[in-house]
């Protein structure tokens, strides 16, 4: 009789599963109901397991929605495809190709939830929609997971990592603690996958562990008055859709960098003017603050005077950058509490500045540091945004800088539900007074960037500005060979590239871990449509020839592509200039010396560029020799290669120009 019942219930959950395959058939995934009603699913790819059954629901304080299901109805939904053209990006044009299957459940309760999920080539995602009308709920925990089929290596920081300000390293997924998202995975077969999420709207951020052998989520939780984890973790009214569980899955790493799901994911642009929206670099007052030569807080070295911010924007419109940045302009910075973002210390004169700027064609990029004040900073942004915009300001760096900030809702961490409802708070506000967003210290992106291009870039990251200061030293060289594969798969990066001197007199023992060609490198390697170069004029000065580069490269693509790299070892990036035939190519490299070859297959063909390279010269080391370069031009085509070689922490950056 055991025997009888036990082929029926196999029987059952066979009669049960339900399948969706990507556009070209490559990628396959099933979904079944088990005997208990629990949803779970399976990935294949061309036939081998690559995610064997893994669970998936909601667990809420008022019902458990990860079992006790029966299937209402499936539908499917095949060849969707559409080619969305970008406001900026790392390229023009998107295209948009999968299938979809929607499960419609009914719990035993009466609830209903349905699961979507959207399978691409490269990939698949699937959220949780809960359609029933005015119930209201609390997620206490997500039953979703991946149960990969193999004990892969992946690259990942801590989830408590202060700001994502973190190293990333690798090791088995068995021996790693919870994990930030995104999580980069080398698979033991040689491909890649990156578990991340998309459209975070308001919901907590994701985090993932493991346990029991499958890769889970732990969301980030609600905080206590004591700022002590609580069990809740979101609270919802229906009907809700959760943010996208995605996972690309690619067979090289070149085919991760180029996966777009994340921002296919997300809802198209709802800015119906974006004309005002302009990808730029700039130059700003900040270096020297880190450097210790210049203070935030009015002063004797104070830097954002009048008189310096003058001389910063005619040096931009001297070399071609298009904007200035200026932090610690307003009131506020003695006590890190009290800013204001509508009164200038005495020593700026914001009239004066802001017709000089527009006299100059520079624009200014303006700073609100809240010092984690998200509550207070809420309550004016409609006056900040206004003030800003009335001189002629349409970008702004936010800064929350506290490990833990206070929200409308109180003490919260950044990446909580209330952080996240804070962060788009600000994005749609700023929208409406037509400025654009560099939000640091912010949640991990999710692409939201589609859906409010205002939102240009991010920091969350391990940037430049800890190789002033930080007490192991520096970010080794192999750092910013790891981020293109890691952090800057969430979306654009404020990283701050761009240092001409390496020279620390404040902390001798800390520096940049690189040449001078490695600088010039990332800003190809590191994509942010909003591009800084940190460094102080006066350094630039000193290498006219090299930071010939930083005033010709753009910071908005036609297409873009990963030419060779491997992560931690190094990366070569190739970009074509949006609108225009020029291409341009950035190499950075960690610590191991090593020469590369560099096919020109993506030149047009038939046609002769001028090719002016910018490299290590052959005694270039980061620690002994960092000013070493040389810059050669010569004629090449499609049909031509270029060998090269990067130093120790080295790097490379070419410019290839249509010959008239």
């Amino acid at each position: 009789m055991k025997r009888l019942l036990y082929l029926l219930s196999v029987l059952f959950v066979c009669l049960s599963c339900h399948q969706v395959s990507s556009p070209n058939g490559s990628l396959t995934v099933r979904f079944r109901l088990t005997n208990s009603g629990e949803p779970e699913y399976r990935v294949a790819r061309d036939g081998t397991t690559v995610i064997d059954w893994s669970r998936l629901g909601l667990q809420c304080a008022e019902l458990n929605l990860t079992n006790e299901f029966r299937i209402g109805s499936i539908e499917k939904h095949y060849d969707i495809a559409q080619e969305w053209e970008t406001v900026w990006g790392e390229e023009r044009t998107i295209v948009d190709n999968h299938n979809e299957m929607i499960i419609r459940l009914k719990h035993r309760s009466g609830a209903q939830m349905n699961i979507i999920f959207r399978v691409f080539d490269d990939g698949f995602a699937f959220r949780y929609g809960l359609p029933d009308a005015g119930r209201k709920l609390t997620i206490t925990d997500e039953r979703s997971e991946y149960r990969f089929a193999a004990d892969h290596e992946a690259w990942s920081i801590p989830w408590r990592t202060e700001f994502y300000e973190g190293l990333w390293t690798k090791a088995p997924l068995s021996l790693k603690d919870t994990m930030c998202s995104p999580v980069t995975i080398e698979m033991t077969d040689g491909s890649y996958a990156l578990v991340h999420e998309a459209a975070l709207t308001d919901y907590p951020a994701q985090n993932l562990y493991m346990q029991d052998g499958a890769l889970r989520i732990y969301l980030t939780p609600w905080l206590d008055t004591n700022a002590q984890p609580r069990p809740d973790k979101a609270y919802i009214t229906t009907p809700f859709p959760t943010p996208w569980r995605m996972v690309i899955l690619a067979r090289d790493l070149k085919q991760l960098v180029a996966s777009r799901i994340m921002l296919n994911l997300n809802d198209p642009c709802k800015i119906d003017d974006t004309s005002w929206i302009h990808p730029m670099k700039f130059i700003g007052i900040w270096w020297g603050m880190h450097m210790k030569s210049m203070t935030w807080e009015q002063g004797p070295i104070h830097g954002a005077t009048t008189a310096n911010m003058e001389r910063y924007l005619r040096f931009a419109k001297e070399h071609g950058i298009e904007a200035v940045l200026a932090e610690g302009w307003n009131k506020g910075w003695e006590d890190w509490r009290s800013f204001s973002f509508t009164e200038p210390y005495s020593d700026w004169d914001m009239n004066y500045l802001s017709r000089l700027a527009q006299t100059l064609g520079v624009q200014i990029i303006g700073h609100n540091e809240t010092g984690g004040n998200a509550a207070d900073y809420e309550t004016v942004l409609d006056e900040a945004y206004a003030y800003h915009l009335e001189h002629g300001i349409h970008a702004i760096k936010t800064g929350y800088v506290s490990p833990i900030i206070r929200t409308l809702d109180g003490l919260q961490l950044n990446k909580g539900q209330s952080g996240v409802r804070h962060y788009r708070k600000v994005i749609e506000t700023a929208a409406k007074y037509h400025i654009c967003i560099d939000n640091h210290e912010p949640v991990m992106p999710t692409g939201l960037q589609r859906t409010w291009p205002n939102l240009m870039t991010q920091e969350g990251v391990r940037g430049q500005e800890w190789n002033a200061w930080s007490k192991d030293g520096g970010s080794p060289c192999s750092h910013v060979t790891i981020l293109p594969f890691t952090r800057i798969m969430a979306g654009p990066v404020d990283y701050t590239p761009g240092v001409f001197a390496f020279e620390n007199p404040v902390m001798p023992q800390t520096r940049v871990h690189s040449t001078l060609m490695n600088q010039l490198g990332l800003f190809v390697c590191i994509y942010s449509p909003l591009q800084m170069a940190c460094d102080l004029p006066e350094n630039y000065i000193k290498h006219p020839d090299a930071f010939r580069f930083i005033e010709q490269v753009p910071c908005d693509w036609e297409r873009s592509m990963l030419v060779d790299g491997a992560i931690g070892d190094y990366c070569i990036f190739a970009r074509q200039r949006r609108g225009g035939d020029d291409w341009y190519i950035g190499g950075v490299n960690g610590d191991d010396p090593r020469a590369v070859t560099i096919p020109l297959t993506m030149l047009q063909q038939g046609v002769t560029y001028k090719a002016t390279v910018y490299r290590d010269a052959a005694d270039a080391d980061w620690q002994t020799n960092p000013y070493a370069y040389v810059i050669e031009q010569y004629d090449v085509t499609a049909s031509d290669e270029l060998s090269l070689w990067m130093a120790s922490g080295g790097g490379l950056a070419i410019s290839l120009t249509v010959q008239e």
